[in-house]
């Protein structure tokens, strides 16, 4: 990065948190996850008093026959059977092996709030930091003042999209940092080296479990977050091509929570529209691979919504550069 492109970046860096956009999105972790952790907490405890034990395993037994009952509904979609019965082969497979799923403990809550949180949470967070990144400069008029300067319009763009990276990776980092410390009070702070299973793969409806294997918690975490990462990367460079595209910051907030609104519904009926999945918004949930989830869509892999995110985001970012290099800011 050449002196002219830092100077640029430390110069967005200021503005980005003069706009405060970066502590709103801390405040809101920061009142959040004890509200989830509580809520887990209270999960927990409703469910040792309802079967009277701590033990796990009759826990873990309980919701498999919670499950086939649900099976036994003849209101339930195919869909969600599909996705039921995927599900009892896991916990059956944990059950089989001795292996605790939710073992308790502040590192087992940051895998399961980001489990929870990837593709709507996560993403909402960054439509915050990245909305108006760009419109705010065009709304105000600032962008004329900037582009006066002897620098290139790429280069400001530029500055401005690595600025967004650097925020959205920190914003990524706390998550996990706020979610493993702050529910480290209720559940503990050990598990670090609990095994968790992965490697599951759904082939025709069946979960394989020949390729399964465990893992240290700390390096499922490290995939999970670095999944995490990706999605939260992705989002932002969509929404830094509207914030280029719109003025408005709340018209292009707006936009951006049609779409991942639109995605949450669309991942819950997208198997009778097979051709939903080149959407951003359908491939957001990775961590499913992870986890051997059933996908919206059969077929679906991680290497292919890995590479239907990567389209989009080198998409995004053409049409980004396109229109603001070509704009006529004087208007």
């Amino acid at each position: 990065m050449n002196p002219s492109m830092l100077g640029l970046v430390q110069n967005e860096t200021v503005k980005l948190l003069r706009r405060r956009r970066f502590l709103v999105v801390v405040l809101i972790l920061a009142i959040l996850i004890p509200i989830f952790t509580y809520a887990q907490y209270r999960s927990v405890i409703t469910t040792q008093e309802r079967m009277g034990t701590t033990d796990w395993r009759p826990l873990l037994t309980q919701q498999i026959v919670d499950m086939q009952n649900r099976l036994a509904s003849s209101r339930l979609p195919d869909e969600w059977r599909d996705i039921i019965k995927i599900r009892i082969q896991q916990q059956q497979y944990y059950l089989d092996h001795d292996i605790n799923p939710m073992a308790p403990g502040g590192p087992t809550f940051a895998r399961g709030f980001m489990d929870q949180t990837i593709s709507m949470f996560l993403p909402m967070i960054i439509v915050i930091l990245a909305v108006d990144i760009v419109s705010a400069e065009l709304s105000e008029g600032t962008i004329k003042l900037l582009l006066t300067r002897p620098v290139r319009r790429w280069k400001v763009l530029t500055s401005k999209y690595i600025t967004l990276l650097l925020f959205t990776s920190l914003t990524v980092v706390m998550t996990l940092f706020m979610a493993y410390s702050l529910s480290g009070f209720v559940f503990g702070y050990s598990g670090w080296d609990l095994p968790v299973l992965t490697g599951f793969e759904v082939a025709g409806g069946e979960l394989q479990t020949a390729g399964a294997f465990m893992l240290p918690q700390w390096q499922f975490l490290l995939m999970q977050y670095g999944l995490g990462w990706f999605v939260c990367l992705v989002v932002g460079t969509i929404t830094f091509m509207v914030s280029v595209l719109i003025r408005s910051a709340a018209a292009g907030m707006g936009v951006m929570m049609a779409a991942l609104i639109s995605g949450m519904i669309l991942t819950q009926m997208a198997s009778s529209w097979e051709s939903s999945k080149y959407l951003f918004v359908v491939n957001l949930q990775l961590t499913d691979y992870l986890n051997g989830t059933l996908p919206p869509i059969k077929g679906m892999t991680l290497p292919f919504s890995l590479t239907v995110l990567s389209i989009w985001a080198v998409a995004a970012l053409i049409v980004a550069y396109t229109a603001f290099i070509r704009r006529d800011v004087t208007s």
